[in-house]
């Protein structure tokens, strides 16, 4: 049953299922950096602590108690990827909207997927790739400003560079042979990457002491808590819009 402008269910509707999906997916999630992150994250600030107490009492830095504490964090966790969840969620089901007409396909399922599958590539894989995440005691904080507005930046070019993929695939034309359009796509993604990794500044600030496999299993757990995030919210929100579909198509068959 193709998708139209009487079919098409409303944006409030859409929105509640992405909510509902990016909830759950967040929760989800939180489980994932639960188990895999937090015991990273434990001996992280355990080196940290090490190397704070060992500071000479005359040069050292005063370190203040977290306002927060840890088991105040586990807990807060689920809180934060929760909600994280649910407002990426939202932010899924508003561009599957609005770009409803550009959607080559009826299956609702599918193109949620393909959208949860772009913001994965482009909003996680790509920042990821030039500015992985790093646990407690690794990074300067005279440069925590600069670090996060190039994130931030990464992220949004990141989402331009899987634009320009799409339209390069769309730019040579349905009638091209496949292995044209997927060229162009890479074509496209890869030029704006690459260029985004060599403009942007990179940072190098972990210390030479710092243990290379716990820095990895930290980095490792942290993408894998965005890839079970983003993957459950793809296949949540599809089975949501998929059943939705199969409802609508059951009401407008005439009654016998």
């Amino acid at each position: 049953m193709p998708l139209n402008a009487t079919t098409a269910p409303p944006f409030l509707a859409v929105l509640v299922r992405g909510l509902l999906a990016g909830l759950i997916a967040g929760l989800l999630a939180g489980t994932f950096a639960y188990v895999a992150g937090e015991p990273h994250v434990e001996a992280a600030i355990a080196i940290e602590e090490a190397g704070s107490h060992a500071e000479p009492a005359a040069g050292g830095h005063q370190h203040d108690e977290a306002l927060v504490t840890r088991s105040g964090q586990r807990g807060g966790l689920f809180l934060a990827t929760g909600l994280f969840g649910a407002a990426m969620g939202g932010l899924l089901a508003t561009a599957y909207v609005l770009l409803a007409r550009r959607r080559r396909t009826d299956d609702d399922g599918r193109s949620g997927l393909l959208l949860a599958g772009a913001a994965l590539l482009g909003a996680v894989i790509v920042p990821f790739l030039k500015y992985p995440a790093n646990p407690p005691a690794v990074g300067d904080p005279a440069t925590i400003n600069q670090r996060t507005v190039t994130y931030l930046l990464m992220v949004v070019l990141g989402l331009v560079a899987v634009w320009a993929g799409s339209l390069g695939y769309r730019s040579v034309g349905a009638q091209a042979p496949l292995w044209q359009r997927v060229g162009a796509a890479v074509g496209g993604f890869l030029l704006v990457t690459v260029v985004s990794y060599v403009v942007l500044p990179s940072f190098q600030e972990v210390p030479t002491d710092f243990p290379a496999t716990l820095l990895w299993n930290f980095r490792l757990a942290s993408l894998g808590t965005q890839v079970v995030l983003w993957t459950g919210i793809g296949l949540l929100f599809a089975a949501l819009m998929h059943h939705d579909r199969l409802r609508r198509a059951a009401a407008a068959l005439p009654s016998t």
